[in-house]
């Protein structure tokens, strides 16, 4: 019998009928690229997909939750799976530009799935016609899963069984050829159970995981403590913190990951993450001011960290790769430049204070809570809005393949998404990379972000003044490098090459 942990349910227990707790990921195709010139059929989709399905146990399992939500719910096989509820065909309305794009993908975001079958969807936009950059046949496929059916690697998994390398159908990942293991029906009697025993266990199962974790909390509940009161980020009320509506919005953009390195020049040992965070809060900066909105304290962002860059030290607990942490993205501060400087030095001094809880703790408490008190929990979470005592919104960098990918020979040209809010954060700002390029895209609802086309637009120039930034030290550069060029040549006694010779 197959469970789901404690960490996994959680996301089911946070759901509403504003709150969904899935994520679509969008996937914009150019067909161009197929053999033959051929045209891609939603039968050739269908196919695609029905012979990947044994490559992930997502596929094909459902949800049995257990009577009272005395225990965690169990996945079992789904014995009337029919592919062709999962995947699903339409058009993008006239005049199949862009904006049309994002109020269609904003639309399918806000509706639930179907909790009776597997928790994933497919579905398949054609008619993107008028769309900059795109060629005419361009499509898109736009794929909902619930995050308590897959976490960030099974995520990957999911989508690395659907994907090919080149545009013959080689297969991105090998494919299985062993059968999946199956998740028979758990009878009333063994649910009953196995809940008697996990409500037995639970509490000595949580000393241990405390006692387990006490070195960690610790050193967290430490340097809280140590933080003197002008270093401790007060968190503004904004637009952003308050309810949420099932009525999502969605706009985004596409940005060559080429116009970071000359931005992270500005300020030596910046990231890629640093970057993101000042775009971000430049963005925020002139969308505030234009309402006239922009608190005198700095936004604050709920940023996850990838543990996995650090360097290892004798501190470092096994597994702890994944961490989060509260951030200031400096909506206060009107110079882009001093904005990354100010960015860069706050991440670093969470990262080096560990900040953030690790994700191991938090699996380790998490499933020794009972389902019945988790629920409860989650409902109190839900009605207290506590994530607005905490951040104003969200922002995830999500690092991608950097290799073109194709399904049934189409070239994927884009990727996008849309990912889920809570009262009290109704902002979400995600830029997941692929291919030499890296998306912003903005999931709201329309009663915070009616102008959601208007805060790209800020984004796009908050990047632009970075980007501006950058050209004196490109000219400073060059001057220092053609004043060394000429020294060397005096020094050789060599001649400037004239206008037109090869050596120019």
């Amino acid at each position: 019998m197959d469970q789901l942990s404690g960490q996994d349910a959680q996301f089911l227990y946070l759901e509403s009928e504003n709150n969904l707790t899935h994520i679509t990921s969008i996937s914009i195709f150019d067909q161009t690229t197929v053999p033959g010139n051929e045209v891609v059929r939603f039968k050739d989709i269908l196919q695609h997909v029905s012979s990947r399905l044994h490559m992930n146990l997502v596929f094909r399992r459902r949800l049995v939750r257990v009577p009272l939500e005395l225990d965690f719910p169990y996945w079992v096989d789904d014995d009337h799976f029919d592919l062709e509820y999962h995947i699903r065909h339409g058009r993008l309305p006239d005049p199949g530009d862009w904006r049309q794009f994002c109020i269609h993908m904003a639309r399918y975001h806000s509706r639930p799935l179907d909790m009776n079958r597997p928790l994933w969807e497919m579905y398949v936009v054609e008619g993107l016609d008028n769309i900059e950059g795109l060629p005419k046949g361009s499509y898109a496929i736009a794929t909902k899963i619930h995050h308590a059916a897959a976490d960030g690697a099974a995520l990957s998994e999911f989508f690395g069984a659907m994907a090919d390398i080149d545009n013959k159908g080689t297969p991105a990942v090998p494919l299985n050829s062993a059968r999946l293991s199956r998740s028979p029906m758990p009878s009333l009697l063994d649910m009953g159970v196995r809940a008697a025993w996990h409500t037995v266990r639970s509490p000595l199962g949580m000393i241990d995981a405390v006692m387990r974790s006490a070195p960690s909390i610790y050193r967290i509940a430490q340097d809280a403590l140590s933080l003197r009161k002008e270093e401790k980020y007060r968190v503004p009320d904004t637009r952003f913190n308050g309810t949420v509506s099932p009525a999502k919005m969605f706009d985004g953009m596409q940005v060559p990951l080429s116009d970071f390195k000359p931005i992270r020049q500005l300020v030596p040992g910046c990231t890629v993450n640093d970057v993101i965070l000042a775009i971000c809060g430049g963005g925020l900066q002139k969308y505030l001011q234009h309402h006239g909105e922009l608190p005198v304290d700095s936004l604050i962002a709920w940023v996850p960290i990838n543990g996995l860059g650090r360097a290892k030290t004798g501190n470092d607990e096994p597994g702890n790769n994944v961490t989060s942490m509260t951030a200031p993205i400096y909506t206060d501060t009107e110079d882009p430049v001093k904005r990354l400087q100010k960015v860069m030095a706050a991440t670093q001094k969470s990262k080096a204070a560990k900040s953030g809880v690790s994700a191991r703790v938090m699996t380790d408490l998490s499933k020794h809570v009972p389902a019945a008190t988790q629920v409860l929990a989650s409902r109190l979470v839900l009605r207290s809005r506590a994530t607005a005592r905490m951040c104003n919104l969200f922002i995830s960098n999500v690092p991608g393949p950097q290799l073109p990918l194709y399904m049934n020979g189409a070239l994927q040209v884009g990727h996008f998404g849309m990912a889920p809010l809570v009262d009290g954060m109704g902002l979400f700002i995600a830029t997941p990379s692929y291919n030499g390029n890296v998306s912003f895209n903005v999931t709201s609802t329309r009663e915070i972000m009616p102008d959601i086309q208007f805060f790209v637009a800020c984004l796009k120039e908050s990047l632009e003044e970075l980007k501006s930034a950058t050209l004196p030290v490109k000219k400073k550069s060059a001057r220092k490098k053609s004043k060394t060029v000429k020294k060397r040549r005096k020094a050789s006694g060599a001649q400037p090459a004239a206008h037109g010779d090869p050596g120019h």
